[in-house]
C-alpha cells in the first residue's frame, strides 16, 4: 500500500519534467524504496511517517540527478527560476529543485521544524493535516509555519533576480 503511494507521488514529481527526462516514476521510487528498505534503526510511525521519509528520500535521488546532469564539465549551466504560489515546479524543473533544495538547506540551519514542513508539503505532497499528524503538531499551527515559510522561501528565491 505505501509503495503504490510512493509510486503516486514519484509520477506527480516527474509529470512536469521535461521530455525525454532519464528517469521514471518506477525507477525513482524503487531507488526510494531500497533506501527506505535499508533504514535499520528507525522507529517507523505510520503511513505519513514513511511517506516522508520517502518523499525526503526523492528529494535526494531527484537532486543528485540534477546535479549530475547540470555539472559544468556536462555542458549544463545552473539558471535559478521561482517557486510559484502552488508551489508546483515549471518545466526547468532541474533548476527549480536545486534552488528549492538549497533554500531548503538554508532554512534547515534557521528552523528545523519549517524545513521539516516544506520537506514533506512541497516534495511529500502531504496535505496540512498529514503534516500536522507526522510531527505531532496542529492543524493551526502547520497553516501558519506554510504561510510563513512560503513567504521565506519567495524572498529568498527571488533574491540574485531568480524571480
Amino acid at each position: 500500500m505505501v509503495y503504490a503511494e510512493l509510486r503516486r507521488l514519484a509520477a506527480n514529481y516527474l509529470r512536469r519534467e521535461p521530455a525525454g527526462h532519464t528517469l521514471q516514476p518506477t525507477a525513482l521510487v524503487n531507488e526510494a524504496f531500497l533506501k527506505l528498505a535499508a533504514q535499520n534503526h528507525v522507529d517507523w510511525q505510520g503511513r505519513t511517517h514513511v511517506l516522508a521519509i520517502g518523499a525526503q528520500a526523492m528529494r535526494r535521488i531527484l537532486v543528485d540527478h540534477a546535479k549530475r546532469k547540470r555539472r559544468t564539465k556536462r555542458g549544463g549551466k545552473f539558471h535559478r527560476i521561482a517557486l510559484d504560489e502552488s508551489a508546483l515546479l515549471s518545466p526547468e524543473r532541474d533548476e527549480d529543485l536545486l534552488a528549492v533544495d538549497e533554500a531548503l538547506d538554508r532554512l534547515a540551519l534557521i528552523d528545523e521544524r519549517q524545513a521539516a514542513i516544506v520537506e514533506l508539503r512541497f516534495f511529500g505532497g502531504l496535505s496540512v493535516q498529514e503534516v500536522a499528524d507526522t510531527l505531532g503538531l496542529s492543524k493551526r499551527t502547520i497553516e501558519h509555519e506554510w504561510t510563513m515559510v512560503r513567504a521565506w522561501l519567495r524572498r529568498e528565491l527571488s533574491q540574485d533576480g531568480r524571480t
